[in-house]
C-alpha cells in the first residue's frame, strides 16, 4: 500500500459521498469519478456535515485529512489507487461495464469493494478478468459514521479487505456465504413490507410506526441487537425460556411478510403525504445534521461504557493516541481534541463542566508521563485534584478544535501543582485557564503521602524542569 493510500470512489452519490468521507477524514487520499456535473458540490455538502460530526466522536486528534481530487475520468481514477469502492447505480450491466473498465486500468494489487445492497459477488464477478479482485463491501448511511460493512467474497480478498476497515475505525462482518441481499437488508426488508401493509390497512401511520422504533426496541437495537435484547427478555433463564414462552408465536397470523401489498399510486401517495408531514418542514441536509448529532450523541453514550460501537470508538481513540510528551523542558501539550454535540448547553457554547473534564483529563496526561498509571493505581497510590480554579475567557463552540498547554508550577513531596491553558487551535485564542492543585494519596487510606519509586524520581524531575520556565504570561495579567 502507499505511503499515502489512495481510494478511487466510482459513483459520488450519497454513499458514495460518504465512503468519500470516511476515508479522507482518517488520512487517505480521495479520488472520485462521476459524470454528475453536480458531484462536486453534492460532495462538498457531504463533507461539510461529515467534518462537523465523524471528528467528534473522538477523543484524541484525529489523522490529518487527506487530498480530495476529482477524476476526468473511470480510467484516471483507479489508476494507482489502493482501494477502489463501486456504488454506481442497482443496476448489473451497468456494474459489469464499471468493473470491466476498473480492471483493464487498475492495480492487480488493488481492492475492488461494491456498495451493492442486494446482488451476490458471484454475479458482479461475472466476465470479470480477475473475479477474486471484485467483492460486496456493503455499507449503511451514514457511511462516515456507521461502522457495520458486509464483506462477501473470496476469503483472502476479504482478509486484505478487513485489515483496512479496520484501520479506519469500522466493523467489518464476513457473510459466511453468499445470498441475495446479504444481511442487513434482509432484516430491513421484512420491516419494509410490514410496514407498508399497516399503513396501507390504516393501522398506523409513517410517524406513528418511526415512533415505535426510536422511541422503542431501536434503542436496545442499537447497543445490543437482536438476540442480547431476547435473551434478556427471557429473564433469568435466559434465551431458552424466551423461545419456549414465545416460540409458537411464529406459527400465529400476525404478520404479512409472505405477501407484499401492491404499491399502487394511492398507497404510494399515503406514504409520501404522511412522510413530508412528518418531516417536510426541514431539508435534507437538516435532517442528515440532525441525524449526524443524535448518532454522535448516543455512540459517545456507548464509548463511556465500552460498549457495541462505543468499545470500537474506543479502540480508534487507542489507536490514534498521541505518544506523550517528551520535552520535560518546554510547556506540556497535554491534550488535542475536537469540542462534540453533547458538551453544548442551551446558550450553543461548551457547558462550563466540560473545561473541567479537559482539564483533568489534561492533568492525567501529566499522571501517565511520570508513572502514575494504571498499574500505579492498583498498587494502592495515585494523586486526588483538591482543588480546580477555572477562568472562562472566551466562548468554545461546536467543533472547535483546542489543545490543552500545561505546567508544572509545583511538584514538591506530596503536592503537585499545574496550570493548564485551554487555546484554540484555529486561531491561538486563550479560551479558558486551570489553577489545578493535586495531592499524593494512599487508596489504602485515603489520605496523603508521599510518591515512591520512579513516580517520585520522574515527578522531581518534572518538577525541576518545569522550575526553570517563566510563569504562563495568563497568569501574570
Amino acid at each position: 500500500m502507499s505511503a499515502v493510500p489512495k481510494a478511487a470512489i466510482i459513483g459520488g452519490g450519497v454513499i458514495g459521498g460518504g465512503w468519500a468521507a470516511r476515508f479522507l477524514l482518517n488520512g487517505w487520499d480521495v479520488v472520485i469519478s462521476d459524470p454528475d456535473p453536480e458531484a462536486e458540490r453534492k460532495i462538498a455538502e457531504v463533507l461539510a456535515n461529515a467534518r462537523r460530526s465523524l471528528p467528534a466522536l473522538s477523543d484524541v486528534t484525529v489523522p490529518k485529512e487527506g487530498k480530495l481530487s476529482f477524476a476526468a475520468s473511470l480510467e484516471d481514477a483507479v489508476r494507482d489507487a489502493d482501494w477502489i469502492q463501486e456504488s454506481v447505480p442497482e443496476r448489473l450491466d451497468i456494474k459489469h461495464a464499471v468493473f470491466a473498465t476498473i480492471q483493464k486500468h487498475c492495480r492487480a494489487d488493488a481492492l475492488i469493494g461494491s456498495s451493492t445492497s442486494g446482488f451476490k459477488p458471484s454475479e458482479l464477478q461475472q466476465g470479470a478478468s480477475r473475479p477474486e479482485q471484485i467483492f460486496v463491501a456493503h455499507p449503511f448511511n451514514p457511511v462516515y459514521l456507521l461502522p457495520v460493512i458486509e464483506l462477501v467474497g473470496v476469503e483472502a480478498t476479504l482478509l486484505r479487505a478487513k485489515d483496512v476497515l479496520d484501520d479506519l475505525g469500522m466493523k467489518p462482518l464476513v457473510v459466511r456465504k453468499e445470498i441475495d441481499a446479504h444481511i442487513a437488508d434482509r432484516f430491513l426488508e421484512a420491516v419494509w413490507r410490514e410496514a407498508l401493509w399497516l399503513i396501507r390497512d390504516g393501522i398506523a401511520t409513517t410517524r406513528e410506526i418511526d415512533d415505535v422504533i426510536r422511541y422503542g426496541f431501536g434503542l436496545r437495537w442499537a447497543q445490543m441487537g437482536l438476540f442480547e435484547t431476547y435473551r434478556i427478555a427471557g429473564g433469568e433463564a435466559g434465551m431458552r425460556h424466551f423461545i419456549a414462552q414465545f416460540g409458537p408465536c411464529l406459527s400465529w397470523p400476525w404478520t404479512k411478510l409472505m405477501d407484499v401489498p401492491e404499491l399502487t399510486d394511492e398507497l404510494t401517495d399515503m406514504i409520501a403525504d404522511q412522510s413530508d408531514a412528518q418531516s417536510g418542514m426541514h431539508s435534507i441536509r437538516e435532517l442528515e445534521r440532525i441525524r449526524d448529532d443524535n448518532l454522535v450523541a448516543m455512540m459517545r453514550a456507548l464509548k463511556a461504557r465500552n460498549w457495541g460501537s462505543g468499545e470500537l470508538l474506543n479502540i480508534q481513540d487507542a489507536r490514534n493516541k498521541p505518544a506523550l510528551p517528551s520535552d520535560i523542558a518546554k510547556p506540556l501539550t497535554t491534550l488535542e481534541r475536537v469540542i462534540p454535540i453533547d458538551w453544548m448547553d442551551y446558550n450553543g457554547h461548551m457547558n462550563e463542566s466540560r473545561y473541567g473534564q479537559v482539564f483533568s483529563d489534561a492533568g492525567d496526561v501529566v499522571m501517565q508521563m511520570v508513572g502514575a498509571d494504571q498499574d500505579y493505581i492498583a498498587s494502592g497510590l495515585s494523586y486526588f485534584t483538591v482543588a480546580n480554579e477555572i477562568g472562562y475567557l472566551s466562548e468554545t463552540h461546536l467543533g472547535d478544535v483546542i489543545h490543552v498547554r500545561t505546567q508544572v508550577l509545583e511538584a514538591c513531596g506530596k503536592k503537585l501543582r499545574l496550570y493548564h491553558e485551554m487555546i484554540r487551535t484555529s486561531d491561538g485564542e486563550l479560551l479558558a485557564t486551570c489553577n489545578q492543585l493535586l495531592v499524593h494519596v494512599s487508596l489504602e487510606t485515603r489520605r496523603s503521602c508521599e510518591p515512591e519509586g520512579e513516580v517520585l524520581a520522574k515527578i522531581t524531575a518534572l518538577g525541576e524542569a518545569q522550575a526553570k520556565l517563566p510563569s504562563p504570561a495568563s497568569m501574570r495579567k
